[in-house]
């Protein structure tokens, strides 16, 4: 089914980031699950070699889910993946 640009679809197929209003548009909840900890991983990995304090809601991605749709299982994903990447960007920052 195709949707108006800005909720999730372009014309060349599905893309889960909502351009309009900056925020994910997931079709369920694994998927919201598996971008969060993308997303967090990535995010913590990055803090974790800056060596940043520890905070997963510092991020404006984890901010952001907030006005989607699955924002609590996105959440979760992220935070889990935050952890993990804070762990790994902490070792490597030595």
């Amino acid at each position: 089914p195709y949707r108006p640009w800005g909720w999730g679809y372009y014309p060349w197929g599905y893309y889960p980031y909502d351009m309009r209003y900056g925020q994910y548009v997931f079709g369920d909840s694994d998927r919201a699950s598996n971008q969060g900890y993308k997303d967090g991983y990535k995010t913590g990995e990055k803090d974790g070699k800056k060596n940043k304090s520890y905070d997963p809601q510092r991020s404006h991605y984890y901010l952001d889910s907030g006005f989607g749709n699955f924002a609590e299982i996105y959440r979760s994903g992220f935070s889990r993946g935050y952890e993990y990447g804070y762990r790994v960007g902490n070792s490597r920052a030595g």
